[in-house]
Order: C-alpha cells, then structure tokens, then sequence
C-alpha cells in the first residue's frame, strides 16, 4: 500500500496536488496552534492586568478568589470567559470591542472606567445570568454543597434559590469586585430579614 501511495505521489500532476495538500495541512496545523497560542496568552490574569491594574485587578486582588487557606485560585478567564468551545469564541469577539474601547479611550483610566462601570457591570450579569452562571457552577454546584457546613443564612438563601431557580449572578453581584453605585439596579432577592439575622448572629 505504501509503495503503490508512492508511485501515485511522484507522477508529476498527482505530486503537485500531492505538495499543496501536505503544505496546507502543516499550515492548517500551524496556524490553529497560533491561533490557540493567542487564545491561552488573552486568557492569562497578566494580559487581562494590563489594561485593568488600575480598576477591577486591586480589588480582585483582595478577594477570596485570588487568596485563600486551601489556595484554589479563580483568575479573570475562570469567571469571564466560558470554558465552552462556541461559547468561548463568541466572548472573545466580543471582547474585542472592550479591548479597542480601552484602546481608543473610552475606559483607559480609572475614572472612565468608573464612568462606564454600571453599564459594563449590568451587561456582564445580563450575560451570566442567560447562561445560568456556568462560569460560577464550574467550581461551585448546588447539588454538591453541604448546607450543614454553611452558615444558617447561607443554607436558608442556597435552598431558597433552588426553589426559585434563582442562578449565582442574582445574589453574588460584586463578589470579586467592587459594585458600580446601584440605586437603578433592581435589589437582589435576598430578604433583608434575613441579612439582619445573619448579621445578629455574627456578633453574638
């Protein structure tokens, strides 16, 4: 079988079409490991601090996903970019727009960003809350919790958003940076009775 491959390989006309595929499968191949090269560098926590050092990263940065007892560490691409082949490509176009916003000076400093925090914020929840908070449930899943090692409110709010197919991103807003000012953002469902209580037992 390989020598009959190879007497058809070197006729002249069949070696042409022969090179063009063999050189278009090597540049298929290098151009998608380029590609995906790309892919993994933009999905890094230090591309992502480059245009973000001076907004959401110092914030991040004091938050349980970044430090922690057990060090299970969440970077930007854990919460913000889905881990799903069509879903990711589709945010990482869209993110293209963000990076060019940046770029032309839309949000290049802090207090545009500042400016523009409400909007990016309520669009990035909006986003989270269609696809039931996947890049939260990659880590966290209520059918695997075990309410008897969480606080009282904790267990309450957890079996309340499953009676009421509530998704992460409804109660957890601002849970790895710092909330835009809310007061045109719907409330969160979490009762305020319940907050008090909580509250009341961590200070006795």
């Amino acid at each position: 079988m390989i020598k009959k491959f190879w007497n058809w390989f070197r006729s002249p006309s069949k070696m042409a079409v022969g090179v063009v595929v063999l050189l278009s499968a090597i540049g298929g191949i290098l151009a998608w490991g380029g590609v995906n090269e790309g892919l993994e560098h933009t999905s890094t926590e230090q591309f992502c601090s480059d245009c973000h050092m001076n907004d959401v990263v110092p914030e991040y940065r004091q938050t349980v996903h970044y430090s922690n007892r057990s060090g299970v560490k969440a970077i930007c691409a854990d919460c913000h970019l889905p881990h799903e082949f069509l879903p990711k490509w589709t945010r990482k176009i869209q993110a293209a727009e963000e990076v060019y916003a940046y770029f032309t000076g839309k949000v290049d400093t802090k207090e545009k960003f500042e400016a523009h925090r409400l909007e990016m914020a309520e669009r990035e929840w909006a986003r989270m809350k269609a696809n039931n908070s996947q890049e939260c449930r990659n880590c966290h899943n209520f059918d695997d919790m075990d309410f008897t090692q969480q606080k009282k409110v904790a267990q309450e709010m957890h079996r309340l958003a499953q009676q009421d197919g509530k998704t992460c991103i409804d109660c957890h807003k601002g849970i790895a940076h710092s909330l835009p000012h809310m007061e045109k953002v719907q409330k969160s469902f979490i009762p305020e009775d319940m907050i008090k209580k909580d509250d009341e037992q961590k200070e006795k």
